[in-house]
């Protein structure tokens, strides 16, 4: 008799190009090993605020290195990610408030569509090098992810509400209580006891804990499934 699936949960933001490629492996899997895959959209800045972390791109030594770390991840992953031409101004001086309170609304409302419009939005800043802040380019990504123009625009239009803005609020705030330092985390659920993990880079540890096979970041049922222009 099989065994109910673990719940898991990962806590990310599209301004993490980490987070992307554990949101990848992690889709990837939820088919594969026997779990139960939440999405929670979570808002970076404010998970760095409150843990006093300092954000890994203000530190040239540090921000070079990640420069050329991610574009070996991006082969490993097979992901395709690319460094956007000004990582400073995409990451830090625009942010990404705008997308996540989109991506809360779309749980709220349309949670079926999460996983593909998180696709979307991370196409846009880390393979496309686009904007993620203006209105217009978010809906570009949820119509592209498959939202009807309808639809996209009534969940823009609840972003300014409380409710999305609360609702934003209360993931962050629940990925700081887990722990979090910076995004993305994995949260799984065994023996009525949370277990958090930190990075894209923890799959194995995540395999061994669940009792799951490990077959690389692309099983082999998945190769050749993402590509710029899906």
């Amino acid at each position: 008799m099989l065994s109910l699936p673990r719940k898991l949960e990962l806590f990310y933001d599209v301004l993490s190009p980490y987070s992307w490629l554990a949101f990848e492996v992690l889709c990837r899997y939820q088919n594969i090993w026997n779990i139960s895959l939440k999405l929670r959209p979570s808002f970076l800045v404010g998970i760095m605020k409150d843990s006093g972390n300092l954000r890994p791109f203000l530190a040239p030594r540090k921000k070079k290195y990640l420069i050329d770390e991610l574009q070996h991840l991006a082969e490993f992953y097979q992901v395709p990610l690319v460094i956007p031409r000004d990582p400073r101004g995409a990451i830090i001086d625009k942010g990404s408030l705008d997308a996540m309170r989109f991506l809360s609304s779309v749980e709220m409302e349309k949670p079926e569509m999460l996983e593909k419009v998180s696709r979307e939005l991370w196409m846009r800043i880390w393979s496309q090098d686009e904007d993620i802040t203006e209105s217009q380019s978010i809906l570009t990504a949820a119509e592209k992810a498959g939202l009807s123009e309808e639809q996209a625009n009534y969940l823009l239009e609840k972003c300014s509400t409380e409710e999305v803005k609360k609702k934003l609020r209360e993931t962050t705030d629940t990925a700081c209580r887990y722990g979090a330092f910076g995004l993305p985390i994995i949260v799984f659920h065994m023996n009525d006891k949370s277990h958090m993990l930190f990075g894209s880079d923890r799959m194995e540890l995540l395999a061994h804990l669940l009792g799951e096979q490990w077959q690389g970041p692309v099983p082999n049922t998945m190769k050749g499934k993402l590509s710029a222009t899906d």
